[in-house]
């Protein structure tokens, strides 16, 4: 009679027990965002697991906070959930959740650095980005590459133009300093493959010439022979005049017609006035303006000028320049 009641006793555990089991399996698969909305889910460093599943439930997710950090705890994997910023799209599973948590698959949003910018367009490109911290915003640029590490350096040039991904609240300085550290390693790769003979004395200068390469060219097939004429006019002695450096010199106050009077006004960027390569890069360089600068193009030109379409006419005499000027600057 005994043996008989613990029998059905067991049975009836064990019954349980496959129920629970099962009902355990249909839950973990079951959608903790059934609807149309993705919810967002932002896990402070510190944050509990049990804290993390109130969290979960408090951002919209359909499901008993307590429960859900049971499963935490029963999955052996709740000391491994990692701190971010996430998104629970529909259809996601505690299951699913678990494992975006736990491999820190956090929501990243992207920035782009373009090509040609100056440090100002850069500052205006911080202050727009979704979700980012300012904390760059209130530093003068001086300050800024002091908490990047490079006290006394100006910022101009300094940062690699590229897209960068980023977690919602990150700093703007961590961006800065990824893409200050991309362009250190972009300009040694570069210097490392430099042409023999070259008049320049460093990484710096040949970061100035290709950032002067960067805005001269609006053809991809002109930027080693654009370095070619600056190398040879630097090897000549000769003043480079290049317009793109007036203009940076003339900062604001540049209202987007360059005048004879403006290629008069003495600055440190004005090549008509100063010889040699202006103190700073007067924007961000990419990959390919850094190789045409350490490996221009052996021409004899010794003068450009824009035909009008992007490409540039070269010439060898400034005779041939003033004819190639009349003809693609002024129609004659």
């Amino acid at each position: 009679m005994l043996r008989r009641l613990l029998t059905r006793l067991f049975a009836g555990a064990m019954l349980v027990l496959l129920a629970l089991g099962a009902a355990s399996v249909w839950w973990l698969q079951q959608p903790l965002n059934p609807g149309p909305e993705t919810l967002e889910l932002a896990i402070e460093p510190g944050t509990t697991p049990r804290e993390v599943a109130r969290l979960a439930v408090a951002a919209g997710a359909r499901s008993d906070a307590r429960l859900l950090y049971a499963w935490f705890r029963l999955s052996g994997q709740d000391r491994l959930i990692k701190a971010g910023n996430y998104e629970i799209p529909p259809g996601t599973t505690p299951r699913s959740l678990l494992q975006k948590l736990v491999r820190g698959e956090e929501t990243l949003l992207a920035f782009t650095l373009v090509e040609g910018w100056n440090f100002r367009q850069v500052r205006a490109a911080l202050a727009r980005a979704e979700q980012l911290k300012p904390d760059a915003a209130s530093l003068s640029d001086e300050a800024l590459m002091a908490q990047l590490g490079r006290p006394g350096v100006a910022p101009e040039g300094r940062f690699f133009p590229d897209t960068y991904t980023y977690a919602k609240g990150s700093s703007d300085l961590a961006i800065l300093r990824r893409a200050l550290h991309a362009m250190d390693r972009q300009l040694a790769a570069a210097w490392a493959l430099r042409a023999p003979d070259l008049p320049l004395r460093s990484p710096d200068e040949a970061l100035i010439l290709a950032s002067l390469v960067e805005k001269e060219t609006g053809l991809a097939a002109d930027r080693a022979r654009i370095a070619g004429v600056f190398i040879n006019r630097l090897r000549a002695g000769m003043l480079l005049q290049t317009d793109p450096s007036v203009i940076y010199g003339l900062g604001t106050t540049f209202d987007g017609n360059l005048r004879r009077r403006d290629l008069l006004a003495d600055t440190p960027w004005n090549t008509y006035t100063r010889p040699g390569l202006p103190p700073t890069p007067i924007a961000m360089p990419g990959k390919a303006a850094l190789l045409a600068a350490v490996q221009p193009e052996r021409t004899r030109a010794l003068y450009f000028v824009a035909r009008g379409d992007g490409s540039s006419e070269f010439s060898e005499s400034l005779d041939a320049h003033a004819r190639a000027v009349r003809r693609f600057q002024r129609g004659q």
